[in-house]
C-alpha cells in the first residue's frame, strides 16, 4: 500500500476510535506507541497503527463492531507480560488495551467468588479479600503486574497450581465481547453451567475468539497453616527423582518448585532467601492445611528427600521465613539478569517421570549450542521454564537461542509432553504446532476460530502456523467416520 494511503487509513481509524473513546483514550503519536510495540517477548517489536484504551464494555463493543465493519485487525493487550508474543501488535492493525478496566466490581463471600474487570492485577484480588481470610489461588511470578484478563487468555498458573489448579480451575464465568460487538456471558457463579463448555474454550484462547471485559473468579479460604521446606541436592537428577517420590507417595503439596544451581545462586545473590549456594538443585515444597497435617507431611517429605541424598533440609519457622523462601523463587527471572545480558524463557510441559532425563538432555543441548541455561520451574506438574542465556548484541546469538528453545520444545513433545503449560503459543511456538498436532487437529481448531471470528480480525498471526480463510474451512466434511480435509494443503 502506498505511503499516502497508509497515512490516510491511519487517520480514518484514529478519528473513528476517538469518536468512541474520547479524551485520552486513543494513542496515535509515534512516541506514545513505543511502549505498546512489544510484550515480555521483547526480541520482537512492531508499531501498531494506534492504541485504543476503552473504559467500559460498551466502548469495547463499539470498537470491535467498527473494526469488523471496516476490516481493521485488533490485537488485545492486558499488562503486556506475555512471554510468547501474544500481545505483539500488527503494523496494519490496532491494539486494544484493557488496562483502564481495572475495578473490582463485587466480592461475594457467601458464594466464594469475586467479580472483577480484566485490568485488575492478579495480586490485587488476593489483597482485596485478605481481610476476610480469603485469597485467589493462581499466582504467576508476575502476579504483581499481570492482569486477570491476560491470565484468562493464557490460562496462567503459578507456584500453587499443582494443588489448586490453573486459571481454568478457578474461573466461574466471564463477559465476552465478540468481534461483531455482541456481548455474551459465559458461566456464572455456580460450579458448573449447562450446555457446551464455552468458558473452557475461551480460557487459554489467547485473544483469538473474543475480548473478556468481566471475570468471575473463585476465592478460597486461606489455609490455617502453611509450611515451606527447602531441600538441597548435589545433583539435578536426585531432586527430580524426589519430585516423583513425593507425588507417588500420595502427597499433593500446595507448591513443588525446582531451581537448578545457576538459578538458585542468582536468586540467592539477588534476594538472600537462605538458599544453599553449594547445591546443584533446590526443591521448594509447600504444605498447607491444618497444623498437624502440615507437620506430618513435612516429616514424610524430609524422609523421601533424605532417601535421595538431600544434604540440606530447612523448614520455615515463621510466616515471614516462608514468604522469604518464595521471594527467591519469584525473583528468579529478574535475578538471572546478573548472568547474561538477555534470556529467552521457554515453557513446555512433560510427564514428571521424565524430568531427570529431559533436564539432562537440556544440559547436553546447552553444551552443543554454546549457550548457558538456567532452570526454574513448576516441578510438581512438570511445567518446565528453561531460561536460555544469550547476548542479543552478539550477531546470531538470538537465532541460536531460538533454535535451542525449539529443540527443547520438540523434546517435550517427544517424551509425551506438550508445547506450553501456561505461557501460551503466541508467535513464539506458532511454527512448532505441527510437532504436536496433525493437519486435521489444526483445521478443527481453526474451525472454532472461524465460529467466533469469521473475518479473522482478532489477533491474527498467532497460534496457527497457517491461517486459512473461513470459506476454506467450510469445506470440511465427514467421510467414513473420520474428519477429512481433501481441499486443504498440508501445513
Amino acid at each position: 500500500m502506498p505511503e499516502a494511503e497508509i497515512v490516510a487509513r491511519k487517520a480514518e481509524i484514529v478519528r473513528a476510535l476517538r469518536r468512541i473513546v474520547p479524551g485520552e483514550g486513543v494513542v496515535s503519536e509515534p512516541a506514545g506507541l513505543v511502549p505498546f510495540e512489544t510484550d515480555a517477548l521483547s526480541a520482537y517489536r512492531t508499531t501498531p497503527l494506534a492504541v485504543a484504551l476503552p473504559q467500559t464494555t460498551e466502548q469495547v463493543a463499539d470498537i470491535l463492531a467498527w473494526c469488523q465493519a471496516n476490516g481493521v485487525k485488533v490485537v488485545p493487550r492486558g499488562a503486556g507480560t506475555s512471554l510468547s508474543g501474544g500481545a505483539l501488535p500488527l503494523g496494519d492493525g490496532i491494539v486494544l488495551g484493557l488496562s483502564k478496566l481495572n475495578r473490582i466490581l463485587e466480592i461475594d463471600y457467601a458464594n466464594r467468588c469475586a467479580v472483577v474487570q480484566p485490568g485488575v492485577t492478579n495480586l490485587a484480588i488476593s489483597q482485596a479479600v485478605a481481610g476476610a481470610g480469603f485469597y485467589y489461588a493462581p499466582d504467576p511470578s508476575s502476579q504483581v503486574a499481570c492482569t486477570i484478563g491476560g491470565n484468562v487468555a493464557e490460562n496462567s498458573g503459578g507456584v500453587h497450581c499443582l494443588k489448586y489448579g490453573l486459571t481454568t480451575n478457578n474461573l466461574l464465568g466471564c463477559e465476552l465481547v465478540l468481534m461483531s460487538g455482541e456481548v455474551v456471558r459465559l458461566g456464572g457463579r455456580g460450579l458448573d453451567s449447562a450446555g457446551y463448555d464455552l468458558l473452557g474454550i475461551v480460557t487459554g484462547s489467547e485473544g483469538l475468539l473474543g475480548i473478556v471485559t468481566e471475570v468471575t473468579v473463585r476465592i478460597l479460604p486461606r489455609p490455617s497453616a502453611a509450611k515451606a521446606l527447602l531441600l538441597g541436592f548435589h545433583s539435578v537428577e536426585a531432586a527430580a527423582d524426589t519430585v516423583g517420590d513425593i507425588i507417588a507417595a500420595g502427597m499433593i503439596p500446595a507448591g513443588l518448585e525446582m531451581m537448578d544451581g545457576p538459578a538458585l545462586r542468582a536468586a540467592e545473590a539477588y534476594v538472600a532467601a537462605g538458599y544453599p549456594t553449594d547445591a546443584e538443585a533446590l526443591l521448594i515444597v509447600e504444605l498447607d492445611g491444618p497444623e498437624e497435617e502440615c507437620r506430618e507431611l513435612a516429616g514424610h517429605v524430609r524422609a523421601l528427600a533424605n532417601g535421595r541424598g538431600a544434604f540440606f533440609v530447612k523448614a520455615s519457622k515463621s510466616e515471614a521465613e516462608r514468604l522469604a523462601f518464595w521471594a527467591g523463587r519469584k525473583a528468579a527471572f529478574p535475578a538471572l539478569g546478573r548472568l547474561a545480558a538477555d534470556y529467552y524463557c521457554m515453557d513446555g510441559t512433560i510427564p514428571r517421570r521424565r524430568l531427570a532425563e529431559v533436564l539432562r538432555k537440556i544440559s547436553e543441548m546447552s553444551a552443543a549450542y554454546g549457550l548457558g541455561v538456567a532452570n526454574v520451574f513448576h516441578a510438581g506438574d512438570g511445567n518446565l521454564h528453561p531460561l536460555i542465556l544469550y547476548d542479543a548484541d552478539n550477531p546470531g546469538e538470538l537465532e541460536k537461542a531460538e533454535e535451542f528453545g525449539a529443540d527443547i520444545l520438540r523434546l517435550c513433545v517427544a517424551v509425551g509432553g506438550v508445547l506450553t503449560g501456561e505461557h501460551g503459543v503466541g508467535v513464539e511456538k506458532r511454527d512448532l504446532m505441527g510437532e504436536m498436532f496433525d493437519p486435521t487437529d489444526l483445521a478443527c481448531q481453526q474451525r472454532v476460530k472461524c465460529a467466533f471470528d469469521p473475518g479473522l480480525l482478532l489477533n491474527p498471526g498467532k497460534v496457527f502456523p497457517t491461517l486459512h480463510r473461513c470459506a476454506e474451512m467450510g469445506r470440511m466434511h465427514v467421510h467414513r467416520g473420520k474428519l477429512a480435509f481433501p481441499e486443504l494443503p498440508r501445513f
